[in-house]
């Protein structure tokens, strides 16, 4: 029987403890299961550097796919490793945008299909590997603002609702960057006052909002929302056609693909894959395609039969 190693967050409550178990019980119909629960980050380079051959599983939010993925990079082991992912956190973005379903033992019957397609991955320029996207300005306030908001819904069951709460308090009192943009090393705008640039390997951000419509980890290109909807009313409607997807559309706003992207300028925050930092003045990604193997429903047969098929496609 293959190896399995299934990670965890040492942190993670009942509930989740609960999920995992459901999920355990669907791998071990394939798979010999490890689970292993880490509480930082050199204890899980620590299990990594043990995981051999056998698939690793993350049993976790984007944060802990995040965190599995930076670490498997440290340690050059991206390569040599098949991904799977069980879903467990508050926005799951990452899940949501590639079809992995939301309830664990379904996830979970996605890697015992054993369907493996290699994905991109982006890095930046602090050499952190990017799982989902990042952006800034107006989505990283938000994410900033979220940050305080999301422990205390999730006390009372709420915790997605955080998200929310952030956009609005970002949308109302929005810190505009000034900045230009630079993809494949061709200049986009000049210096311009800017709403939001998000760079996309995934299209989903705050538990379900499609910020990177078209962003796609099997694409074999790195998504780009740049928006200028810097006025008031151009703002209103930036943040309303953004719950329903259609924001891409607006005048103000442009949609770019590319396979590098630079943001340099004033200050301004940044957002990756749920993690705030900054401020920065510069910052740039890279694609790096066909990364990792990672199990995704519906898509594995068709991309080991045909090699870069996705790719060509984009």
């Amino acid at each position: 029987m293959e190896g399995l190693l299934l990670i965890s967050n040492a942190g993670a409550g009942t509930n989740e403890d609960d999920a995992v178990a459901e999920a355990v019980e669907v791998l071990r119909e394939k798979y010999d299961v490890e689970q292993v629960a880490t509480e930082d980050e050199d204890e899980l380079e620590d299990v990594l550097k043990k995981s051999g051959d056998r698939v690793v599983a993350v049993a976790g939010g984007d944060g802990s796919l995040h965190a599995v993925v930076n670490a498997l990079w440290r340690l050059r082991r991206l390569e040599k490793t098949r991904l799977g992912l069980i879903p467990l956190g508050t926005g799951n973005d990452f899940a949501r945008g590639a079809g992995i379903p939301l309830e664990p033992a379904d996830a979970a019957r996605v890697v015992n299909a054993g369907d493996s397609v290699a994905i991109d991955l982006v890095v930046d320029d602090c050499d952190r590997v990017i799982v989902n996207n990042a952006h800034l300005g107006i989505g990283a306030d938000a994410s900033r603002s979220a940050l305080k908001w999301k422990p205390r819904m999730g006390k009372v069951g709420l915790g997605r609702l955080g998200y929310a709460i952030g956009a609005l308090s970002a949308g109302l009192r929005p810190d505009f960057i000034y900045a230009k943009v630079t993809i494949d090393g061709k200049l986009i705008d000049r210096p311009h006052r800017l709403a939001q640039v998000a760079i996309g390997n995934g299209p989903d951000v705050g538990g379900g909002t499609e910020l990177i419509p078209g962003a796609d980890p099997t694409s074999g290109r790195i998504t780009v929302i740049v928006s200028r909807a810097v006025g008031p009313w151009s703002r209103l409607g930036y943040m309303l056609r953004l719950r329903g997807g259609s924001h891409h559309l607006m005048k103000e706003v442009e949609q770019l693909q590319g396979s590098k992207v630079e943001v340099e300028g004033d200050e301004f925050y940044l957002s990756a894959d749920g993690e705030v930092t900054g401020p920065h003045t510069h910052m740039s990604w890279e694609l790096r395609p066909d990364a990792v193997r990672m199990f995704l429903p519906g898509r594995g047969l068709a991309a080991e039969s045909e090699p870069g098929a996705e790719a060509s496609e984009a």
